[in-house]
């Protein structure tokens, strides 16, 4: 009689959920449509993985931003940050309703001239513009804002050649209490090199003054830092204007608002982060308190306006079980296409009904690499391959961030107001990928003789 063998069972802990006060499981719903769309039909017309984005949601934040911040200082204007999405559909819905477009290399400025925007609609930002970016931003009457002293060096040299004075702005480095402080860009305030930098522009004749921008970080989750930030800036005018008796052109409180995603480290749901009328609140309170002349005001703001308007639709390949017991899904979106996951616990929702037991569940990407993790823990009913997920929100810097690693860029729709998915990027193949490269005759020659040779023995 054979020996029997013994096989260790694998127990698994099964949660129904986090329970309320009226036996719902709060922690987990189902998300089978996009604007009323269906995921089902979403994936099977356009492919799976797929960014869809949410036109409809994405006015009403831009209008949101916009009243709040006129509401309270009507000389406000919006500036849409290309580098957050530089989708061309995104970028033209920011342009119909009313944005300036802020860039921050050439690459984005060319982006915004072919999307029909105008030289003197686009702010110009970013600490490595070349001579030949900064000529054409001069010459077609750009906003620029100089981060160092060899830009401005390299702007009087294109105005003397053409017969310009131009003007520019500066980036001003302020610490507003905001940690780890960005101090890498700009004239510092506090040591002076910002009013030396003005000293230069005004003193000098070969260039005229513009704005003062100034850009304390990124997800700042402390509202009140920028009404201190525009208290600074304002009085850095006042300090101006004693001084030379001119004013700066306007003031730009630059961008960084958080969204309603979450932090990795965070403990509360990013959806307890400072709405944007908060935001709004503190730099209208700042202006108002504000005894000087009355400056335009420029506000940048990019992941707060379309965070929320993007989802990422995903497929599950395979379930399987870690070492430890763990159960793990294997899904066709990784970290690829979902760079943001690295720092953000973004939301997965099964497309389907929940039912049954819940696990906590590892989800990883199709990357042939250990750190292709989507999220390491996260309770999810029992799903199959075939089964859809629903990732969100993936709309800022998710897209622009993406890559053509071991996997092509999925393709991306816009559900219209109407209601309508209309393709705004179509899946790419891989002549995307190998399209700009260029094979050197004496290395296509051989490959090309053993293709020959394979195909004669077959």
């Amino acid at each position: 009689m054979p020996e029997k063998v013994y096989d260790r069972p694998t127990i698994v802990k099964n949660p129904v959920g986090l329970m309320n006060k009226v036996g719902r499981r709060g922690d987990l719903s189902s998300r089978a449509e996009v604007d009323a769309v269906p995921v089902d039909r979403l994936c099977a017309e356009f492919g799976s993985p797929l960014f869809v984005f949410s036109e409809r949601r994405l006015r009403a934040r831009v209008r949101e931003a916009r009243a709040a911040l006129r509401r309270g200082y009507p000389e406000t204007r919006l500036c849409w940050s290309y580098k957050t999405n530089y989708l061309d559909a995104i970028c033209a819905i920011f342009a119909q309703e009313g944005s300036l477009s802020e860039v921050v290399s050439g690459m984005e400025y060319d982006k915004a001239r072919r999307l029909g925007v105008e030289g003197s609609q686009i702010v110009f930002n970013g600490p490595a513009k070349t001579y030949d970016e900064l000529a054409r931003a001069v010459a077609e009457g750009a906003i620029l804002h100089a981060d160092h002293t060899e830009e401005l060096r390299v702007i009087e040299r294109i105005g003397a050649e053409q017969g310009v004075v131009p003007r520019v702005g500066i980036r001003v480095g302020v610490d507003v209490g905001i940690h780890p402080r960005w101090d890498r860009f700009g004239f510092a305030l506090e040591n002076g090199d910002a009013m030396d930098a003005v000293r230069r522009i005004v003193r000098g004749g070969r260039l005229r003054l513009g704005g003062l921008h100034a850009h304390i970080g990124t997800f700042v989750l402390d509202a009140s830092a920028y009404g201190r930030l525009a208290t600074e800036l304002l009085g850095f005018a006042d300090a101006i204007a004693a001084e030379h008796g001119v004013s700066p052109t306007h003031l730009d409180v630059g961008g960084g608002f958080a969204s309603n995603n979450t932090l990795r480290e965070q403990y509360h749901a990013g959806a307890l982060t400072p709405p944007i009328t908060e935001y709004a609140e503190e730099i209208i309170a700042a202006f108002a308190r504000h005894t000087g002349p009355t400056l335009p005001l420029l506000v940048e703001t990019g992941r707060a306006l379309v965070d929320d308007s993007g989802t990422l639709l995903a497929t599950v390949v395979a379930s399987k079980r870690l070492a430890d017991g763990r159960r793990a899904l294997v899904i066709d979106a990784g970290v690829n296409v979902l760079f943001t996951s690295w720092w953000y616990r973004l939301g997965l929702s099964p497309a389907s009904s929940v039912d049954g037991f819940v696990q906590d569940t590892t989800v990883y990407g199709p990357l042939c690499m250990n750190i292709d993790c989507v999220r390491e823990s996260i309770a999810l009913p029992d799903l199959r391959a075939g089964d859809h997920l629903v990732i969100h929100p993936v709309g800022a810097y998710t897209f622009t961030q993406s890559m053509q690693f071991i996997k092509l860029r999925p393709a991306c729709v816009l559900i219209a107001e109407t209601g309508e998915p209309e393709l705004i990027r179509r899946a790419e193949t891989l002549e995307d990928l190998v399209g700009p490269e260029v094979l050197p005759e004496r290395l296509r020659a051989p490959a090309a003789a053993r293709s020959s040779r394979s195909g004669e023995s077959s």
